[in-house]
């Protein structure tokens, strides 16, 4: 039976499954408005947010690619 995945694949998915955590991401607008007011707890929700509405678009993406996979790999053992 052919492996799917390597030792390499599985690291580099892992590093782009835990690199939201690290990021600090602001838009021009929220860095503005943040910079005015001094609260830390604030500046902190305000990324907590836009990391949380960032991961969406991937998991749709990520599921409509595990589809089309599956699809594919199912036509092929069918065949």
């Amino acid at each position: 039976m052919k492996k799917i995945f390597n030792v390499k694949s599985v690291l580099v998915l892992l590093v782009l499954l835990f690199m939201p955590l690290f990021a600090d991401a602001q838009c021009a607008m929220c860095r503005a408005v943040l910079e005015s007011e001094s609260s830390q707890n604030a500046a902190e929700g305000i990324n907590d947010g836009i990391l949380y509405l960032m991961v969406f678009p991937y998991l749709l993406v990520g599921g409509l690619g595990y589809y089309i996979y599956r699809s594919y790999r199912k036509k092929k053992y069918e065949a």
